[in-house]
């Protein structure tokens, strides 16, 4: 059996994506209200702030992964720990982005539906993906992932 095989649920982005779809879906059946005049506005800048964020921070883990050799699909064999840069922020930096971005288009189109699909995509993340991670990395690299787990915490 493969590891994709092995894999219940589609790939991250795919859940983020889904929680995305959904809340647009019931952003326009059931819009929810959205604050006005200056804290609209001040949302409006903190959903832009956290889009432009999280797309850096994606950028940044993506390029760490690649300048280290390691496999960015999350059900294949890790090659090495990173520890480092967006790394030591968090121990799921590409996840974190995903999620942030979710929350920062909500705040951008005022969209309420949306802060909360992120949180629920990021535990359906934890659980159909992040805990099967964690089980590689301690198995592949014991005390050292260990020891970074204690350090680093899973998303912020």
């Amino acid at each position: 059996m493969t590891d994709a095989a092995r894999l219940p649920f589609p790939l991250p982005p795919i859940i983020f994506l889904i929680a995305l779809i959904i809340g647009v879906g019931l952003g326009i059946l059931y819009p929810m209200p959205w604050f006005g005049d200056v804290l609209g506005d001040i949302l409006f800048g903190f959903g832009w702030l956290a889009a432009l964020g999280a797309v850096a921070l994606w950028f940044a883990a993506i390029r760490m992964m690649f300048k280290a050799r390691t496999p960015l699909n999350p059900v294949a064999t890790p090659t090495h720990l990173l520890t480092g840069g967006p790394f030591g922020i968090s121990r799921n930096p590409i996840y974190l982005s995903l999620a942030t971005l979710v929350i920062g288009i909500g705040l951008i189109t005022g969209n309420v539906w949306l802060i909360p699909l992120a949180f629920i995509a990021g535990l359906v993340t934890t659980k159909l993906v992040i805990q099967r991670e964690e089980k590689a990395l301690a198995g592949k690299f014991g005390k050292k992932y260990h020891d970074y787990a204690k350090r680093v915490r899973r998303w912020i």
